[in-house]
């Protein structure tokens, strides 16, 4: 009757033991969002730091000491001085298993802050010779956030983990004076950040003004255009401005030539294959109202999504200013510096992760229409499969007069953030999951 009463008891306290153990150990989906959501001031709190000290391209110094702290106080080991100011870590699960990689751009832009915010950055620099404000007017300081938090809290998981998580922190996204290139992603991918340990997939996010807060953008294929710069100089001859036919006019002739690169896309590409665009931002010419001046500089960007209709459309804006020249009696010179290419969605990540991003927005994961903004993504994922989405961050009600992105008044409702590091941490631990070895 004792043996009897004791085997009941113990079997009674095997029994009650179990639930403690679950408890103890709750599923790993579920306990990385425990802890991302243990995490969420710390985001709100490293993201409104970086805003206030927003550094330009190849300049991070101070932005990387502090990525580098935050993954040293997590029991990492991050790797310096790459790409010139990147930061890389690994972590490193408690099973062998495949790789992923996540990435976040930590640079600001040549825009001075006209948001009205405690933190708001009243930081300087030098750029192109001249003085000029400097601001997180693109999100980068939120991409960098995001993806601390997403790390502490995959840090924290890591002994459940199938495989390693390869944590970017990519220097001069917006890029950098030309003597400076290559730069960027570019330069990392040459320095070998996919390669030790060899990188299967790569995930990238980036906030977004034009989409409401709260939900995730993506897109199957080309998402981001290819980004070109054009610089056509016009040579001309000097004359006064009271004998216009003693000289050639470079101002007349810069003219047509603008007029004219109109006409490339809206007359002489087809449109039904992919959007375009080409674009003059700058021209420069002439010193006084009465001389006409010997040379004009026009300056400006292409924007493309198919690589025969990138290398057409190069042809014929170099065909179209130097016969335009020609008949004026002028010369031509063009220079076409091939920049960012597409920023394209592998189809297959795209198909695998999308539940992914269902299960963290119910509802709020839309398919968007191409971007003609560039990124340089890119260069990673012309390497690897790679999944780029887009995170809103404009409220609903603001945004038919929300400030753009680049914008010296553009504003990141704080509120969309733990979404954006719950995507990345979910996207590496679902792949990690599903290609567990």
């Amino acid at each position: 009757m004792i043996r009897f009463a004791l085997s009941m008891l113990l079997c009674l306290l095997t029994m009650s033991a179990a639930p403690v153990r679950a408890a103890e150990r709750p599923p790993l989906g579920d306990d990385l969002d425990r802890r991302l959501a243990a995490g969420e001031a710390r985001l709100i709190e490293w993201r409104r730091h970086l805003h206030a000290h927003p550094e330009l391209g190849n300049r991070e110094v101070e932005t990387a000491k502090f990525i580098a702290e935050r993954l040293r106080s997590m029991g990492l080991e991050p790797r310096t001085g790459v790409a010139k100011t990147g930061v890389v870590a690994v972590i490193e699960g408690g099973r062998p298993g495949a790789v992923v990689a996540l990435r976040a751009d930590m640079d600001a832009l040549p825009v001075t802050e006209e948001v009205e915010l405690s933190f708001a950055s009243k930081a300087t620099a030098t750029w192109e010779g001249k003085t000029v404000g400097v601001m997180h007017a693109c999100g980068h300081d939120t991409h960098v956030s995001l993806l601390l938090a997403a790390a502490e809290a995959l840090v924290g998981v890591r002994d459940r983990l199938p495989g390693r998580v390869v944590l970017i922190f990519q220097p001069a996204e917006e890029s950098v004076p030309k003597v400076e290139q290559p730069a960027g992603a570019e330069l990392m991918v040459a320095e070998g950040v996919l390669d030790s340990p060899k990188v299967e997939a790569i995930f990238g996010i980036h906030v977004f003004a034009q989409s409401p807060s709260g939900q995730i953008g993506y897109r199957v294929g080309p998402l981001l255009a290819a980004s070109d710069r054009f610089e056509i100089v016009v040579e001309g001859r000097q004359a006064h401005g009271s004998k216009p036919w003693a000289g050639i006019d470079p101002i007349v002739v810069g003219s047509q030539i603008v007029a004219a690169l109109q006409t490339i896309v809206s007359r002489q590409v087809d449109l039904t294959n992919e959007p375009a665009v080409v674009t003059v931002g700058q021209f420069e010419s002439g010193v006084r109202n009465n001389i006409i001046p010997d040379r004009a500089r026009l300056v400006g960007t292409i924007r493309t999504f198919d690589e025969a209709m990138r290398d057409d459309i190069h042809a014929r804006v170099r065909r179209t200013a130097e016969r335009i020249a020609e008949a004026s009696g002028a010369k031509a010179i063009v220079t076409i510096d091939r920049g960012y290419p597409v920023t394209a969605n592998d189809p297959a990540l795209t198909a695998k992760m999308l539940p992914t991003l269902e299960r963290l927005a119910p509802g709020k994961v839309k398919e968007i229409q191409k971007v003609t903004g560039a990124e340089d993504f890119s260069f990673y994922a012309r390497k690897v499969p790679g999944l780029y989405v887009v995170l809103g961050v404009t409220p609903l009600d603001q945004m038919p007069t929300a400030a753009s992105n680049h914008s010296p008044r553009f504003f990141v409702d704080e509120s969309a953030l733990p979404l954006g590091a719950r995507a990345l941490a979910h996207l590496a631990v679902d792949y990690l999951l599903a290609h567990s070895r």
